[in-house]
C-alpha cells in the first residue's frame, strides 16, 4: 500500500484527479479525519473539506499511478 498527501483544492482539480483515478483497476481511498471514502466516487470527494491536503491510500505499489497523480501530490 501507498499512501500520500494530495491537495484538490478547486473544481476542475477533482474532476481531473476523480478522471485519473478512475482509469486505474486499484482501490484508493481519500481520508478526511475520521472520514474515509472511496477516491473514485467524484460526489464523496466534493463531500469533504477541500482547502487542506488530504491522504490518498492506494491499495498498490504501482509507481505508475502515483506518477499519473504526481501534480497533486503535496
Amino acid at each position: 500500500m501507498t499512501t500520500v498527501k494530495v491537495l484538490i483544492d478547486s473544481i476542475q482539480k477533482v474532476k481531473e484527479f476523480s478522471s485519473i483515478i478512475a482509469r486505474w483497476n486499484v482501490e484508493c481511498e481519500l481520508v478526511d479525519g475520521p472520514r474515509i471514502l472511496d477516491a473514485k466516487s467524484i460526489m464523496g470527494i466534493f463531500s469533504l473539506n477541500l482547502s487542506k491536503p488530504l491522504e490518498l491510500r492506494i491499495h498498490s505499489d504501482n509507481a505508475n499511478l502515483v506518477e499519473s497523480i504526481r501534480k497533486f501530490i503535496v
